[in-house]
C-alpha cells in the first residue's frame, strides 16, 4: 500500500494509535487526527512517524473535514467517547454529530473507502444462549455509550446507503492490550485489581479481543475487496470477569488481583462499593445499577467466523491478551 494515503480520526486512541502504529508498517501515508497536540505525543515516536501528519480537528466541528479529505484513499473513522459515566448528550453527539460530519464530508470528497469502528455494544447480547452474528441489532440499549454505538452505527450505513460510500464496520468487543496514554474502560480497572483495590471479582459476562487485532481487522477491511458489511471481533467469548482476574493471578502471581467471585445476588452490594471508591478516590464510576442488569439480561457469545474467514484473521491468544494489558500497568 505504499503511496496510499489513510486518515484515522481519534489517532491518539487506544485502537486509533494501534490503528496508526499498523497502517504505517504496511506503507501508508498515515494522517492521524486529534483534538489538541498534547494528545499526539506517543504516536509521534511510531517506527515510521516520516509518514505521519497530525491534524488538528474535532469531529464535532464540520468546517476542517472537506479539506482534510480531499485526497485520501480510506478514511477510518475511530474517534468516539469511549465512556460507561460521561454525560449522555456528551457521548450521544460526539457519536452522531461526529459520524454525520465526517461520512457526509467523504461523501463530498469521494472517498473511495470507510471504515468505520463500532462495537458488539451495537450487535447486542441478547437473547441469551444464541451466538450473536452481524445481522443482529441492539434492541435494548440503555446506557448512553450502548445507545450511541447503535445509533450512530446505523447512521453510518444510513448516509451510506444514501451517497453510496463504500462503507465496512469493525465490531470489537472488550479490547485488551497495552500501548495506551489513558486506559479505557474495557482496561482500567486491571490496575486496581492488581493493586488488591478489587477484594473480590464480579461474574458479568464479558468478551475480549487483543487491540493490535482490532487494528489488523480494520487495515484488511479497507484492503480487501471484497469485504462488505459488518465484522464482528470477538474471538474469546462466554467469559467473565472473574475468569480474566484469575487469568491474570496465574500469569502473574505477585498481583493481587482477587480470585473469589461475588454471588450474582450480592452485585447491588459491588455498585455500593464502586459509588464510595468513586467518591474516596475521586475516580468515575465503573458500575452502576443499570449496567449490572443490563449485563445479565444477554450473555457474551459472539460469532466472529466472517471476521475470520473474509478477513484471514488469526487471533491473538488469550494469554498474551491479559499479558500485554497487564504488563502496561507494571
Amino acid at each position: 500500500m505504499t503511496g496510499k494515503t489513510a486518515v484515522v480520526t481519534g489517532g491518539n486512541g487506544h485502537v486509533g494509535s494501534h490503528l496508526v502504529e499498523n497502517l504505517l508498517d504496511h506503507g501508508y501515508n498515515v494522517i492521524a487526527t486529534v483534538r489538541n497536540q498534547e494528545k499526539a505525543s506517543r504516536i509521534l515516536t511510531l517506527k515510521n512517524a516520516e509518514k505521519l501528519s497530525i491534524r488538528i480537528a474535532d469531529v464535532l466541528n464540520p468546517e476542517p473535514w472537506d479539506e482534510i479529505l480531499r485526497t485520501v484513499d480510506v478514511l477510518f473513522h475511530v474517534a468516539t467517547v469511549y465512556s460507561t459515566i460521561s454525560k449522555k448528550e456528551i457521548i450521544l453527539s460526539t457519536a452522531l454529530d461526529g459520524t454525520r460530519n465526517l461520512l457526509e464530508s467523504a461523501a463530498r470528497m469521494k472517498v473511495p473507502r470507510v471504515v468505520y469502528t463500532s462495537s458488539t455494544a451495537a450487535i447486542g447480547s441478547t437473547p441469551k444462549g444464541k451466538k450473536k452474528s452481524e445481522g443482529d441489532w441492539n434492541q435494548n440499549a440503555r446506557l448512553p455509550y450502548t445507545q450511541a454505538k447503535t445509533q450512530s452505527e446505523k447512521l453510518a450505513w444510513e448516509i451510506a446507503e444514501k451517497s453510496g460510500l463504500d462503507l465496512r464496520v469493525i465490531n470489537p468487543t472488550a479490547v485488551l492490550g497495552g500501548g495506551f496514554d489513558r486506559p479505557t474502560p474495557s482496561v482500567d480497572f486491571i490496575e486496581d485489581a492488581i493493586r488488591g483495590k478489587i477484594p473480590v471479582s464480579l461474574k458479568i459476562p464479558m468478551s475480549f479481543v487483543h487491540v493490535k487485532d482490532v487494528a489488523e481487522a480494520h487495515r484488511k477491511a479497507a484492503e480487501i475487496e471484497e469485504a462488505n458489511g459488518r465484522y464482528i471481533c470477538a474471538p474469546h467469548v462466554n467469559m467473565t470477569l472473574a475468569d480474566l482476574f484469575k487469568k491474570i493471578k496465574q500469569i502473574f502471581p505477585e498481583t493481587k488481583a482477587p480470585q473469589k467471585a461475588l454471588p450474582n445476588v450480592l452485585l447491588p452490594l459491588a455498585v455500593f462499593q464502586d459509588w464510595i471508591g468513586s467518591k474516596i478516590s475521586k475516580r468515575d464510576r465503573r458500575l452502576t445499577r443499570d449496567m449490572v442488569r443490563g449485563f445479565f439480561r444477554g450473555d457474551a457469545s459472539y460469532d466472529s467466523s466472517k471476521a475470520q474467514n473474509e478477513l484471514e484473521m488469526d487471533w491473538i491468544d488469550f494469554d498474551t491478551c491479559v499479558k500485554d494489558t497487564v504488563e502496561a500497568f507494571l
